[in-house]
């Protein structure tokens, strides 16, 4: 039985970023857009604008997706700790970002669906107040957006991996609750455009143009938000470069290989390192750790050291 403390010798498994601020400030868009979304809502159906419907209901589902992210925020926060999960609960964040951008993509088809019908079935419009509550909805969007913009911490991270030419993690899941209003705002701007244009010359088929205009960018931004946060649940490599740096730092030494090397993301600009190297001259892990430990973005590093029998790999220099 070991009569001494563990402590000094395990890692640390909490590879989240403060999020406390961004949190709060998800939690005040959330109740801004649910307030919009019912204004919008009714005043489309009062109206008849399609564009200003399709607002409402599209700010529907952002409040849902902005839940989502709050969810996964305190989720992330409660079980920073819990033993259960091996590395942490860093990729939270990007679980949260890969459901919102879902979300986004099933706004995009209803958005879609909705105005085709509204093409071929044009409804009377009510524009002045249509335009109001456009404009209104807008203000809120821009002012949700400020808001999640300015509460980023990624915002804020900048390490020896930026400064060396990497991009730093973000935050994917206020990224995506980001990305949530930023559409809300497209749709305001896109709706208000359409109302103007049918009441100034008549064009009623903007309304539904817009619609579809709206759903086929939003469709983009999911695919994208989708793509990213995927790759961070798959395990996908972050960065050809940090493998690069991790290489050229340990091969520099003696005559060290790398034969095997793994580096997937823990969290929001933190990574986990697994490397198998063979040398004619082997050493403790800490050792090679040491040779790594500039590069500030490796969270949790596990080496393998192989000795290699028979002769030196490299040649003597020439007399």
């Amino acid at each position: 039985m070991h009569i001494h403390s563990l402590e000094q010798w395990r890692h640390d498994h909490n590879f989240n970023i403060d999020t406390s601020e961004g949190e709060r400030r998800t939690r005040l868009v959330v109740l801004l857009t649910a307030v919009m979304m019912v204004v919008e809502i009714a005043a489309g159906y009062l109206f008849g604008s399609m564009a200003l419907l399709a607002d409402g209901w599209h700010m529907g589902t952002h409040v849902a997706a902005l839940a989502i992210s709050l969810f996964a925020y305190r989720y992330a926060r409660q079980n920073a700790e819990n033993p259960r999960f091996s590395f942490g609960t860093g990729k939270v964040t990007a679980l949260g970002g890969f459901a919102s951008a879902i979300s986004l993509a099933m706004v995009a088809l209803l958005m879609g669906v909705e105005s085709v019908e509204r093409l071929i079935a044009p409804e009377t419009i009510r524009f002045n107040q249509a335009i109001l509550v456009a404009v209104v909805g807008l203000v809120v969007n821009l002012l949700s957006a400020w808001l999640l913009h300015g509460g980023s911490p990624a915002h804020h991270l900048h390490d020896d991996d930026h400064h060396h030419g990497h991009p730093h993690q973000h935050d994917q899941n206020l990224r995506a609750a980001y990305l949530h209003v930023i559409a809300d705002a497209l749709t305001s701007v896109l709706a208000i455009i359409a109302l103007f244009a049918g009441k100034y010359f008549d064009w009623i088929w903007m309304d539904a143009l817009m619609g579809i205009v709206g759903a086929v960018l939003i469709t983009r931004w999911s695919i994208g938000l989708l793509k990213d946060t995927s790759a961070v649940l798959l395990d996908s490599v972050p960065s050809d470069e940090i493998g690069r740096r991790i290489t050229d730092a340990i091969e520099a030494e003696s005559d060290n290989r790398i034969v095997d090397l793994h580096i997937w993301q823990l969290g929001p600009g933190s990574y986990g390192v697994i490397i198998s190297l063979v040398t004619h001259e082997p050493r403790d892990p800490e050792h090679y750790k040491a040779l790594i430990r500039h590069i500030h973005a490796l969270g949790h590093v596990t080496i393998e050291v192989t000795g290699c029998e028979g002769e030196a790999c490299i040649m003597p220099p020439r007399q």
